[in-house]
């Protein structure tokens, strides 16, 4: 049986904390005890907060291009700064959106540049939250730690919320993997009725990232990590670039 379970008690994250203690001490504290074949999934605001990866807006020279795409979005021109420098493209600018592929290869509005759920402690509201440098690697730390103090086998994602062209609304995705299987390529597997799938791979990673940020929560939870038990998966070396299509098969850029 597949079984989701939030970790609650983790404190406020600050730039000096130790992630993975803090995950271990809040599970002692909430009676969870992990399990071989475990997936820890952990939100990127709080691997950020970690991690020090704040940004305050207007300490660099803002750039024509920035003051040229603010014109376009209806954004300050600072923040649109701060979006171009975490970016390698802009894929669209059009008045209150500005989509850009982020340097780690994924693509998303304001390269997920964020500003809610900042400490006030942290300055002023010229300060915001990037994304991880390398999430991968950062998943990979945390696995190695967690595994120490546990004993156990278990799998690390860093989940995002992002939005999805064509479709309304975020979801939870995997930005950063430790672990588990990024794709599962079901290709030959046989349906109901004995005939061979051709096509079908599943991104199991971002499933998994779904049904954790689901019971998160977006607000004032103060639940990022979740503990989702009961997959069926084996070691891999795939990490979330696995996951990125490859431009060469990209049919709407």
């Amino acid at each position: 049986m597949v079984s989701l379970q939030t970790i609650n008690s983790i404190p406020l994250i600050t730039s000096d904390a130790d992630l993975a203690a803090e995950i271990w001490d809040a599970a002692g504290k909430t009676q969870v005890s992990f399990k071989d074949g475990d997936i820890v999934v952990v939100a990127q605001k709080v691997v950020s907060k970690a991690e020090g990866c704040y940004c305050r807006l207007g300490r660099t020279e803002i750039s024509e291009r920035a003051v040229q795409t603010a014109r376009e979005t209806g954004k300050t021109p600072e923040f649109v700064e701060a979006v171009l420098s975490e970016s390698v493209e802009v894929v669209r600018s059009v008045p209150g959106v500005l989509i850009v592929e982020h340097r780690l290869g994924h693509i998303t509005a304001n390269a997920g540049i964020d500003r809610s759920n900042i400490d006030a402690a942290v300055g002023d509201e010229d300060v915001v939250l990037l994304l991880p440098e390398d999430p991968d690697r950062s998943a990979m730390l945390l696995r190695e730690r967690l595994e120490a103090y546990s004993g156990r086998r278990i799998g690390v994602i860093i989940a995002d919320s992002c939005g999805r062209p064509w479709r309304l609304g975020t979801v939870g995705t995997a930005i950063g993997i430790a672990g588990p299987p990024a794709l599962v390529k079901k290709r030959g597997a046989l349906d109901l009725f004995g005939r061979p799938l051709h096509n079908t791979e599943i991104c199991f990673s971002d499933a998994v990232a779904a049904a954790a940020v689901l019971i998160m929560g977006e607000a004032d939870e103060g639940t990022p990590v979740v503990v989702a038990r009961g997959l069926d998966w084996r070691d891999t070396e795939q990490t979330a670039k696995t996951i990125l299509r490859p431009r060469s098969e990209d049919l709407f850029r």
